[in-house]
Formats: C-alpha cells, structure tokens, sequence
C-alpha cells in the first residue's frame, strides 16, 4: 500500500502524505474526497491475510453468523491506537442520527507484553457513554438485577451450538435475563461464576447435551432437584418460572 500510495503523493491531503512515512494504516481513515479516490484503487487488507488469521477472521464470522448479527466486513475500518492488531470494529446504530457509532474497539494482542507483562491475548473498547443512554432510552431498556439464567458450556462446539438457542429464547422472551459465560474453563469454575452472578439458575449445555439435543438445568438460588430436559421443553419450562416469579 505505500508502494502504491507513494505513486499518487501528490494527490494526497498533507495529513496523509506526513503518515506515509509515518503511519500508512490511518490514511484509511482520511476524510478527505481526493484521497478518498486514490485509495479507491489501493490494495486491500483482506488481501493480504496469512492462513492463521484469516482462518480466526472466518471463525468470527460464523459465531455472528450463528447469532444472526448483522455485519459488513470493512477493510479501510481502522483504529487511532496503533496497539490494536488483528479484527477491529464499530457498533453503529440507526436510532441515533449521525451519531451512529457507539463503541468501538478490538484485539490488542501484544499491548500487555509491551509494557513487560506476560503474553496476554486481549480485546477492548471505548463506549460513548452518552450515546450508550441515548440508545438505551430510544430502545426502551432497563437495567435488571441478578440474572435468571447463566449459561455453561464444555467446549468450543457446545458454546456455538447454544448461541442462537439463546438469541431465540431472548426474543421468545423479552423479560428473561439471559447471561453467557465467555471466559472459557472447566464446569467447576464457570459454576463458581454462575453462582457468584446470583442468577437463579444454571443451563448447562455438555457434551451428552448437544448430542442429544438437551439441557441441563441446576438451580442456584432455590431448594430444587437438578433436571435434564428435553431442548423442546425448555420453552416450557422458562413459561412456568416466569409465572411462578411473577406470582410471587
């Protein structure tokens, strides 16, 4: 890209031309319209990815997939810290004008080992947090107390196997706090958490689970059996408990 950049110097804003020599990714970022025209014609990122991180880049597509998130793949998307390495990205909304971006963020692999730590794998964000009150006062959405359910996974499979599970019971299920664990581990630690969330229950997707399209459900808060159900039955289930809340 500054091989080719370098050919078109001249047609560069002097912002841009000082970060060739400097920093090229945020020429990306330039606002400027006759930039913007040469870089209509400049290589593209996602050309050039090596096996390993297009192969992570894919993975993270099917999860969004999976969750039904719409999504569009932006190669000139760029960060104005230069930490960030790997995926980076925004969250834009419709229901605030032109302030559209919420938050945005990334992978910043190496920042932790820069700065004499361990080799730390890491992800962040900056939220506006106006615009956060905004969205949330446009869509109507409160902030609820200790979880209904918390959501264990074994592995890998089992965690994308849940995924639009879960995004349907939300939908199906508007009132129902949902929390997923994201931080990996064994069952004992992902219980330690789920307890320590002070949600009511444990919905448990094992290995034996996937395979035969069930679930577990463990109670935390409640003197209760713990029961593995049917998938189909969950639904129930979650109808029962709700009204057993609302009634109590």
């Amino acid at each position: 890209m500054v091989a080719y950049l370098s050919q078109h110097r001249e047609q560069l804003d002097a912002d841009s031309q000082r970060r060739l020599e400097t920093n090229p990714l945020r020429i990306l970022d330039s606002k400027n319209p006759e930039t913007q025209q040469v870089l209509d014609n400049a290589p593209v990122l996602t050309d050039y990815l090596d096996a390993d991180t297009k192969a992570e880049f894919d993975e993270l597509l099917a999860d969004l997939d999976a969750l039904g998130i719409a999504y569009a793949v932006n190669p000139r998307l760029v960060r104005g810290l230069d930490y960030y390495n790997k995926t980076v990205f925004e969250w834009t909304t419709e229901h605030l004008g032109a302030q559209s971006t919420v938050c945005g963020g990334g992978r910043y692999d190496t920042l932790v080992e820069t700065f004499g730590g361990k080799a730390t794998p890491a992800a962040g964000f900056a939220v506006g947090l106006e615009r956060l009150t905004l969205l949330m006062q446009a869509l109507d959405i409160t902030v609820t107390p200790a979880a209904d359910l918390y959501v264990i996974t074994a592995n890998a499979a089992a965690f994308r196997h849940s995924l639009p599970r879960l995004d349907g019971l939300r939908r199906r299920f508007p009132e129902l706090d949902i929390v997923q664990h994201l931080g990996g581990g064994s069952f004992k630690s992902q219980f330690k958490r789920a307890d320590k969330s002070g949600a009511a229950w444990a919905l448990v997707y094992g290995e034996a689970e996937v395979a035969s399209e069930q679930v577990t459900l463990k109670p935390l808060r409640v003197d209760a059996e713990q029961k593995t159900i049917a998938e189909s039955e969950l639904e129930v289930f979650l109808e029962g408990y709700l009204s057993d809340a609302q009634s109590a």
